[in-house]
Order: C-alpha cells, then sequence, then structure tokens
C-alpha cells in the first residue's frame, strides 16, 4: 500500500449475517456514500446520550406525522432521547387524528385526485386521509382554543403545555401530550401554517400567539444550556429557529464570541445547491458560528421515513438508559413566566 495523507481508514464491506440493527448500522459507518452518514450520525447520536451537560434539540419538520413516524417521536420523548422539541404544526397536530382513533391508511401517488376530492380523502404522496376526521381532529383543537382566555398572549412553548396536559387528561396519547408528562418544550414557530391555524377560524375566538415571545425563551432556555446538540429531522423553519440560538447568544453575551452547537446531525433529501437552509450543509453553518468546527457533525442525504427508524432501533440496542439530562422544569414555573414577561434584551439574564 503507497503512503499518502489521504489512505487513513480503510473501507470494510458488508457481509450479509445475522445481526442487529446496530450493528449493521456500525458496519455501514465503515462503508461509503450515505450508508456510510447513516451510521455516522447514528454514532453521534449515542455519543450525545452519553455525554454530560448536553441539551439535545429536535428539529421535526414537514408533515413526517402521517407517515407513522409520531410514536417513535413520543418514544424518543419518553427515554429523553431528545430535550427540546421544534416542530412544524403538521407534525404535532397530524398525529392527533389517529391518536383519536382516526386512520391513515397507505395509497399511491398514481391516482385520480379529482376523484379523491369528491369522495373528501386527503392525499400526502402515497397516504390518505379521511377530510372528515381531518376536521375532527381540527375541531379537538378548537374546542381547546375555546377553553383559553383571550386577554393573554402565550408563546407556542406555554400554548402547547396547555395543550399537553388538556390533551393528558383526555387519555390522548399523543406527541404533545407526551411532551407535557415529561415536562419537554415544544416550540413551534409556524403554528399556524397548519391544523393550528384552521382550529382557530373554527373556535371564533380571539387567541395570541406570540412569536417574539418564543423567540426570548428560546434564548433563555439556550442562556442555560453549558453544551447543545442539535438533530434535525428535515429542515424549513425548525431548522433555522434552532440554528438562530447560537447566533442570538453571541448577541446578547457580548457578540465577541461566538456559541456553537458542539454536536449536529441532518437526515434531510434536500440538496445545498439551491441556496435554502433545508439543504444547506452543517460545514456551511460553521461559518455563521451556528456549529462547531471542533464538534461533531454529518449529514445524511436520506428520506427520514427510512433513517428515522433505523436509527431510533439502533439507539435502543446500544443506549438501555440515559442518566443525565437536563431538568428542563424550571420552564413551567410561574417564576419563568414572569421573568420571560419582564424581559429585555439589555439586561443579564439568570444563567442559573
Amino acid at each position: 500500500m503507497r503512503d499518502t495523507p489521504y489512505f487513513k481508514e480503510r473501507l470494510e464491506s458488508i457481509e450479509v449475517k445475522k445481526k442487529s440493527v446496530s450493528q449493521l448500522l456500525s458496519e455501514m459507518a465503515k462503508t461509503g456514500f450515505q450508508g456510510k452518514k447513516l451510521g455516522e450520525i447514528t454514532d453521534i447520536w449515542e455519543e450525545m446520550l452519553k455525554q454530560d451537560n448536553v441539551t439535545i434539540f429536535f428539529g421535526y419538520s414537514g408533515s413526517l406525522s402521517t407517515t407513522g413516524m409520531w410514536k417513535i417521536v413520543c418514544w424518543l420523548i419518553e427515554r429523553r432521547f431528545i430535550d427540546v422539541l421544534i416542530s412544524t404544526g403538521a407534525n404535532i397536530s397530524e398525529d392527533i387524528l389517529e391518536a383519536m382513533g382516526g386512520t391513515y391508511w397507505r395509497g399511491t401517488d398514481m391516482v385520480d385526485d379529482a376523484d379523491l376530492l369528491r369522495y373528501q380523502i386527503d392525499r400526502f404522496y402515497d397516504v390518505y386521509a379521511d377530510e372528515l376526521e381531518y376536521r375532527e381532529m381540527e375541531n379537538l383543537i378548537a374546542e381547546f382554543m375555546g377553553e383559553l382566555k383571550e386577554d393573554y398572549s402565550f408563546s407556542s412553548r406555554e400554548f402547547l403545555h396547555e395543550f399537553g396536559r388538556w390533551l393528558s387528561k383526555r387519555g390522548i396519547k399523543c406527541i404533545v401530550s407526551t411532551a407535557y408528562e415529561k415536562k419537554i418544550p415544544i416550540f413551534c414557530p409556524a403554528l399556524v401554517d397548519s391544523g393550528y391555524g384552521i382550529a382557530t377560524v373554527r373556535a371564533k375566538k380571539k387567541i395570541c400567539v406570540d412569536q417574539m415571545k418564543d423567540f426570548r425563551e428560546f434564548m433563555m432556555l439556550g442562556e442555560k444550556c453549558k453544551q447543545t446538540g442539535v438533530i434535525y429531522i428535515g429542515g424549513g423553519v425548525p431548522k433555522d429557529f434552532t440554528q438562530l440560538l447560537a447566533v442570538a447568544l453571541d448577541l446578547m453575551r457580548g457578540g465577541e464570541e461566538v456559541f456553537p452547537h458542539k454536536y449536529a446531525i441532518q437526515i434531510t433529501t434536500d440538496q445545498p445547491v439551491w441556496g435554502g437552509l433545508s439543504g444547506c450543509t452543517l460545514k456551511e453553518a460553521i461559518s455563521w458560528g451556528k456549529v462547531s468546527a471542533e464538534g461533531k457533525w454529518a449529514t445524511c442525504y436520506c428520506d427520514a421515513t427510512i433513517a428515522l427508524p433505523l436509527v431510533a432501533h439502533a439507539l435502543n440496542e446500544r443506549v438501555e438508559e440515559r442518566k443525565k439530562y437536563p431538568d428542563l422544569s424550571w420552564m413551567f414555573t410561574e417564576d419563568f413566566k414572569e421573568k420571560v414577561n419582564n424581559w429585555s434584551s439589555t439586561e443579564e439574564v439568570d444563567r442559573r
């Protein structure tokens, strides 16, 4: 073998044998292309779970709950394999349809969509939903909204925490209720871009969700994090909202030092060549101070419905228990609510 600075790690071909998902992904990490990347992001996520003082942010974009992914997210919350959830409105509403007893149906994209409309069937590529059940889900959210006070500006975290409490009391097991029970904060920077927006119309009530308050809370959370790790399933608003945490903390602390995420992994089907944030590489994020050049990061270009189940099952085999995770119960206290309402960007934030 020639001696060069580039021949450092030997590629190892995969042999077909009886093995666990964890073993398979470990072997894939020693191959090439996206199989290698899928193995790498599994290793990085595992390392995050075994480190002390790492707060794990989970960006959950698109409409993945309709594809059967939502119970995996509930499992991640229950195991505390994630600490903070940043989601699209679709992902934390469309799981409720199934949690209420509704059904998503396997279908095909090779279909007459005008005929689906006649039957009141909604299509998500090759997944079908009953429009009437979808309306029941929106009506449920509207019923909750009808019980809220109108003279208060909620952050999306506050709104979803109260909704989680409401759902939990009714025995509806979904992402929002699971997060409520485990004291996991959920932020939804584009809440109305989903069934929540339609539910507001159905509720016929003036409900205020303050997105600026969202960001204040997010920054105050970030101030207390010693180290951060981020996991992006897709990209979109959840990714950018979380990436901005590092930039905003820099400004809050005087603009003299960057506070990038130490760990970062992403599963996406978007490409960097179009210039959008969803496809933007984590390497590019280093230039913004959003991801640490000295940290560990990897992107796997893969459909999340393939990658997420594999990674979750591998983690289930590798990590019996996450022994140390941040206690974020302080975010649900009256003391925190008062601090947020009185917050000023010029004031020193409590860093206890």
